[in-house]
């Protein structure tokens, strides 16, 4: 203010800057009485309160490469008692398991420090938005996870859910946010087949979610999609078969899993892009989320009953968590793709919730035998998570990317 003064003075202006200094602090006198004040006041509180990750000396944080540290100072931030919308396949405790460790370790950035979930922060940010998971029924476990976390501050009140129990809707009323899971297998069109076996049209969306984004009744969406791949399906591309997964037909070209699943986001984040009603709609790609079945797959017998996190020493990798670390990649590519196309096209956001290595050293999150009543027989879950537990984690990186 000095150095203006003194320009002022030699321009012969001096007179002219002490009246608006005059004027501007009357004006600065009516503001501080002024009702609007007290919001601008409010509102850069809460801007200052929310809680970012600590970047480290060099100031570089990668949220997602780090490892899992024991850390018995915090408890999980949900439980069986205080969550009363725990699936009862999810709930591991229920069921038998007796070890609690699992539980107390806690995701350390190499570079930083990843906050804990803050309920204030998180409803600063959705108040009076809509946050949808658009994805299959590992999609539905983060919601579910996120669902206890966000009951401990408000109540849910349950709007909606489909003839299948699939796709969910929950409203919290006193903060105006709407909370869906958007249920789809692939993303992209599955015809079903008899047996479990789909025809998947890799160029066209599922419209089950495809028009509530259209609608621009989306404002946050996290989109995933990947175990429905692992199987026996057909692909198409322009309504023309162009070869299948896991069919060893004769006549048809044999496709790896992350071409399709490939070409199903890219197909899914160009929807995104071209819609005209998703100017400023946020969508985060929720990387692959890894299985950890051991002596076996899912209807073969295997088994993951380990009760530590992996380290560097003891980390068993099979060949199907090769295969999910490719699709991981091309997940990646496809978010980078999304965000230059967005670029030219509008307003268009794309973020990466790559929790793929973060879970990939977590064997001992998974319900295992502990999803049913042990007097049934049936196949092990090592795909789904249990709650709480790691899954958890996914909603401190979701949280910590919004702010």
């Amino acid at each position: 203010m000095r150095e203006l003064l003194e320009n002022t003075k030699t321009n012969g202006f001096a007179s002219f800057v002490g009246y608006l200094i005059l004027i501007t602090s009357i004006l600065s006198i009516f503001a501080f009485h002024s009702p609007f004040s007290l919001n601008i006041t409010k509102t850069l509180e809460q801007i200052n309160s929310i809680n970012h990750p600590q970047k480290d000396k060099n100031g570089k944080c990668d949220l997602f490469k780090g490892k899992w540290v024991e850390d018995y100072s915090k408890g999980p931030l949900y439980t069986n008692a205080t969550c009363t919308t725990i699936p009862t396949s999810k709930d591991c405790f229920l069921h038998g398991r007796n070890d609690k460790e699992f539980l107390y370790w806690r995701w350390k950035p190499h570079k930083c420090e990843l906050p804990r979930f803050e309920l204030d922060t998180f409803f600063q940010i959705m108040r009076d938005k809509r946050l949808a998971f658009i994805g299959d029924s590992v999609g539905r476990n983060q919601m579910e996870s996120l669902l206890c976390i966000l009951s401990q501050e408000e109540a849910p009140i349950d709007v909606y859910k489909d003839a299948k129990d699939q796709s969910r809707t929950w409203f919290f009323p006193r903060n105006n946010f709407t909370l869906m899971v958007l249920w789809t297998r692939f993303l992209v069109k599955g015809v079903e087949r008899e047996g479990g076996v789909y025809d998947l049209h890799l160029d066209q969306v599922d419209e089950k979610w495809g028009y509530n984004v259209s609608q621009g009744l989306v404002d946050y969406a996290i989109v995933s999609s990947a175990q429905w791949y692992f199987r026996k399906n057909y692909l198409f591309e322009g309504g023309k078969l162009i070869g299948c997964l896991y069919c060893n037909e004769a006549n048809l070209t044999q496709f790896k899993v992350s071409f399709a699943i490939g070409k199903a986001f890219q197909t899914t984040l160009s929807y995104i892009n071209g819609c005209k009603n998703c100017k400023g709609m946020l969508t985060l790609v929720r990387t692959i989320s890894p299985t950890h079945f051991e002596n076996g797959t899912w209807n073969t017998g295997g088994h993951c009953e380990r009760s530590k996190p992996y380290n560097k020493e003891n980390m068993l990798i099979s060949s199907k968590n090769n295969d999910e670390w490719e699709v991981r990649d091309i997940q990646i590519e496809e978010i980078e793709r999304a965000k230059k196309e967005g670029y030219w096209k509008g307003q268009r956001k794309f973020q990466a919730l790559d929790i793929t290595k973060v879970m990939l050293l977590r064997p001992d999150g998974h319900p295992g035998s502990h999803w049913r009543d042990k007097k049934k027989k049936g196949f092990n879950d090592c795909v789904h998570w249990c709650m709480p537990g790691p899954i958890d984690v996914w909603n401190d990186l979701f949280l910590a990317l919004l702010s």
